[in-house]
């Protein structure tokens, strides 16, 4: 094996182990705190919690079984290897739950406050752990995908705000508890707020300029994918004379790490400089107008 095969499998196997400790976490503040206090955070882990009301099974169990085909539809949209890491993790999320649920019941918190407060920021810490390591926990994020492929028209924020709103309303139902709803409201709050601190820290929004001898391919995607605007820079080398096309573009923080993947995939030796925006106006954005009154 040589010293690159060997240096690119140390990085997966670290990965694989920090996708382990994230969607453990995930498990033990879905059994300790949320799960038990009746809070539905949106999502699968929110529909799951609301089956497990419905039909006794396991929330952790009702996570994977939900997971499956959406699992399926993103290996038959996306293929296997960019599925995998999200198989694992989903698959660790759905045993963990059901574990520390059933071993651990003594320690279980019925406190909403907490749950509301420490169990959000707990599975937002720990998704974000997974995020960071090329994972995600399944359900919503490969949904909001496949719409968004479906309906490009429709922006991906307002599609997690209406994936999120129906389980809630799923769960007040369920539940028969119009406050239970109200606080799975706020945890999802919650747990978007940590998560975003985790992932991009304090930054507004991410200025990226690339430069790439394949430009229209990788601002295709951006556009296709990302829904964001791309602006084209023509620039000239110094030294060597030669023109380029160079892409700058305004990115919400969120998305940056896509757009960094999709440049990755498309050029691996693309010259790529991100840096922090505090604020942008504009289409999109923040009205200057309105900011200034």
């Amino acid at each position: 094996m040589n010293s690159k095969n060997s240096i690119s499998l140390k990085k997966r196997v670290q990965e694989y182990l920090f996708i382990t400790l994230g969607a453990t976490i995930y498990g033990f503040a879905t059994a300790i705190l949320i799960d038990p206090n009746n809070i539905a955070p949106g999502g699968i882990t929110g529909l799951a919690i609301v089956m497990n009301r419905l039909v006794n099974i396991g929330t952790g169990m009702w996570f994977l079984i939900m997971n499956i085909p959406i699992l399926i539809l993103a290996i038959w949209k996306f293929g296997i290897r960019f599925t995998i890491s999200t198989i694992y993790a989903t698959s660790v999320i759905s045993w963990v739950t059901d574990l520390v649920g059933t071993y651990l019941a003594d320690y279980v918190i019925h406190d909403i406050i907490l749950g509301v407060t420490i169990g959000s920021a707990m599975s937002a810490v720990a998704m974000g752990i997974v995020f960071k390591n090329h994972a995600t926990s399944g359900g919503t994020d490969v949904i909001i995908k496949i719409l968004r492929i479906k309906y490009p028209h429709i922006k991906t924020g307002m599609l997690y705000l209406l994936t999120d709103v129906v389980v809630l309303i799923i769960a007040g139902i369920v539940f028969n508890d119009i406050t239970a709803a109200l606080y799975s409201f706020i945890s999802v709050m919650v747990t978007s707020s940590v998560l975003d601190f985790v992932l991009y820290g304090r930054d507004g929004a991410k200025l990226l300029y690339i430069i790439s001898d394949k430009p229209d391919i990788i601002t295709a995607r951006l556009l296709e994918e990302l829904d964001i605007g791309v602006t084209h820079v023509f620039a000239q080398g110094a030294y060597s004379g030669e023109k380029k096309k160079v892409i700058m573009c305004a990115i919400k923080k969120r998305l940056s790490p896509l757009a960094e993947d999709i440049v990755r995939d498309e050029d691996p030796n693309a010259f790529m400089i991100v840096s922090s925006a505090s604020e942008i106006f504009g289409e999109g954005y923040k009205s200057y107008f309105d900011e200034r009154m």
